[in-house]
């Protein structure tokens, strides 16, 4: 028994390194992050402004392709999962979405600020822009 405690232990740990290294290379896809949080910077002004609707098919569709393209480098789903669902990645985006936010002159805790940049966005056809629709 204490064997295989042993050997489960190893094979979690081990499995565990793996993905965590993996994890990290996910990390450094600029171009995944970028589009990660232009998909941050779009849901939280859909959320907080009344006149500002998500484009939910192509959100949708935004989601999947970056979903593929990371796929496509040989991340598993269950790597892509791992890492848009960790604690420390959620609270580093949302820094990023806030320093974007700051960089624009709005705030997140400002919802009216956040709409004048939404609008902004949806008139400049930006990448945030084709995800929000307004109302």
């Amino acid at each position: 028994m204490r064997m295989m405690t042993s050997l489960v232990l190893a094979a979690t740990l081990s499995f565990g390194m793996v993905s965590s290294a993996l994890a990290s290379g996910l990390k450094t896809e600029k171009d995944l992050n970028r589009g990660l949080l232009i998909a941050a910077v779009a849901e939280k002004i859909q959320r907080e402004c009344r006149s500002i609707g998500a484009r939910m098919f192509r959100a949708r569709s935004y989601a999947n392709a970056l979903k593929d393209q990371a796929e496509s480098r040989g991340y598993t789903m269950d790597e892509i999962e791992a890492y848009v669902d960790d604690s420390d990645e959620k609270r580093a985006m949302r820094e990023r979405r806030n320093a974007y936010f700051k960089s624009k002159g709005a705030s997140n805790l400002d919802p009216d600020s956040l709409c004048v940049l939404g609008h902004a966005e949806i008139k400049n056809n930006s990448q945030i822009g084709q995800l929000l629709r307004a109302k």
